[in-house]
């Protein structure tokens, strides 16, 4: 997934996604050690993946990057 994708998530949804990028890491590495993982390409991008969501968390920390804000409805005229 794109950085930008990660920026546009609230900081719920990013742990949520951080959660379930560690699961699938440990079952990459599972498959990979037991020779199931033909290549190790999805091991590095779930690892780069990792990375950014982690980015995105710290940011957001420092105060460097803010939440997103969601979108209202207008109401319609008449």
């Amino acid at each position: 997934m794109k950085a930008s994708n990660y920026f546009q998530m609230s900081t719920a949804e990013l742990q949520v996604q951080y959660n379930s990028l560690k699961e699938k890491l440990f079952n990459l590495r599972f498959q990979h050690k037991a020779g199931q993982l033909e290549s190790g390409k999805e091991l590095t991008k779930c690892k780069k993946d990792i990375a950014r969501v982690l980015t995105v968390l710290r940011q957001r920390e420092l105060g460097i990057s803010a939440e997103p804000v969601k979108a209202t409805k207008k109401a319609k005229k008449a």
